[in-house]
């Protein structure tokens, strides 16, 4: 009797436990089932399109339609000032562990070969969008990356310009490096506003966001900009033989040796995209780009494309800057910092982000308002990519006027490690703790 009444008593212990094990897990990764039906869905590794997957925290069906949300996480509590310390010593912690090289790919396969002349390169180029007037802006940062990287594999470089490239910008550029180097004029009809951008509305836009102070944002040429990073630029007929970019600007430093092909280390590992620095941005300049992002997702099958492991976390976060979110309509803007961005340009190419960029500029507001290249970029890798496929590229040092990525690696020389920002006072502009607290692969990658 006292046997039978030590069973029963322990077949509730366990059902016990279990149902709290599952109240936890459900409350740290909610999901819904959803069929995958189209054939874009295959290329993320699934055998078949009947496959049911399991979308993770943040993806929700109701009643309106398909929504995309922050889910809290029970071991994130505090006020946004506590919030954004424990992110920011989450990011120092692992920036000043000791690193070598990433541990994910078999790197002796891809050190500098002895004759860079004869290498077999992937099909890849370094990109530049730049105006004549910026040479020598550029020159400072060719140079440094000649010395830590490109003399040793010789990428070509594609220098890309609404206007024509004078000689002497094309004879300095030649002069600084032993590889290819093109030269490439936009067309009028990819780098120009739209014709039916409404004026009227587009005058309204601007001023709103200058009272905002909003920066660049009464400057047509940025608007352009950054509508041809966003969705042009990997469609210019003198990058379609490339499957690999690395982007570049003008006055970057690099401070770190790096001895291994960081292009055949995307292609081996299969990773789309790579980066240094995840920050917030200004949240008047992207007040609706999220709201879009989901009538975008909401049309025809278009929430089909999303990944199942997306990093939905990051792009939604709301404890660190719970204002934003008010502004935004949910998008935490927290952002890949685009002017580092080494990608496989095949991703955006693709059949789902190609839609998100037509939808989205079909709105008119990288007009309307100040859409950026770099979170319309991180958005779409955020819902279309495997988060695991995004990549820190934690041992490159690396600076962009104001902040950096210092590596504590032998390689690097001349940052300081462990620092974020020229100032010392941006912290809360740092994304790098949410990314590696919810995204990131990065304890097996370094």
């Amino acid at each position: 009797m006292f046997a039978g009444r030590r069973i029963g008593l322990f077949r509730i212990l366990v059902l016990i436990v279990v149902l709290a094990g599952s109240a936890l897990l459900l409350h740290r990764l909610e999901y819904i089932d959803h069929e995958m039906v189209t054939d874009s869905i295959r290329q993320f590794g699934y055998k078949n399109a009947e496959d049911k997957i399991k979308m993770p925290a943040g993806v929700r069906n109701t009643q309106d339609g398909l929504k995309i949300e922050y889910v809290e996480v029970a071991d994130r509590q505090g006020t946004p000032q506590e919030i954004a310390h424990i992110n920011f010593q989450r990011w120092k912690n692992v920036q000043q562990k000791k690193i070598h090289e990433p541990k994910d790919f078999n790197i002796e396969k891809i050190r500098p070969p002895a004759d860079p002349a004869t290498y077999d390169r992937e099909l890849a180029s370094i990109v530049s969008l730049v105006r004549n007037r910026e040479m020598h802006a550029l020159e400072s940062s060719m140079r440094e990356f000649e010395e830590k990287f490109n003399s040793k594999f010789l990428y070509p470089y594609t220098f890309l310009n609404e206007q024509p490239f004078s000689q002497k910008f094309k004879e300095k550029m030649r002069s600084l490096t032993k590889a290819e180097v093109n030269f490439v004029h936009i067309p009028n009809e990819v780098w120009r506003k739209p014709f039916d951008i409404d004026t009227l509305k587009e005058k309204e836009g601007i001023q709103s966001l200058l009272d905002d102070g909003v920066g660049y944002s009464d400057m047509e040429s940025y608007h352009n900009m950054c509508r041809f990073y966003s969705g042009a630029f990997y469609k210019l007929p003198e990058l379609q033989k490339y499957r690999y970019y690395m982007r570049m600007e003008p006055d970057v430093k690099f401070f770190t040796d790096i001895n291994y092909d960081i292009f055949k280390y995307l292609s081996g590992t299969g990773k789309v995209y790579g980066f240094t620095v995840a920050l917030y941005d200004s949240p008047q300049s992207v007040r609706t780009l999220f709201p879009e992002t989901i009538k975008f997702l909401n049309e025809g099958n278009n929430s089909e494309y999303l990944h199942p492991r997306g990093a939905f976390q990051f792009t939604t976060e709301s404890r660190q800057h719970p204002e934003i979110h008010k502004i935004t309509g949910g998008y935490s803007t927290c952002h890949f910092w685009s002017n580092f961005e080494i990608a496989d340009m095949d991703f955006f190419r693709g059949e789902a982000y190609s839609k998100y960029f037509e939808y989205l500029d079909s709105t008119g507001k990288f007009y309307y308002e100040r859409w950026g290249d770099a979170p319309v970029h991180s958005l779409g890798l955020s819902l279309f990519a495997d988060k695991l496929k995004i990549h820190w590229f934690q041992d490159i040092g690396y600076f962009h006027f104001p902040y950096y990525n210092c590596p504590n690696n032998e390689q690097t020389k001349g940052c300081n490690n462990g620092q974020f920002d020229e100032f010392n006072d941006l912290a809360n502009q740092n994304c790098m703790g949410t990314w590696l607290h919810f995204e990131t692969g990065v304890k097996d990658v370094y």
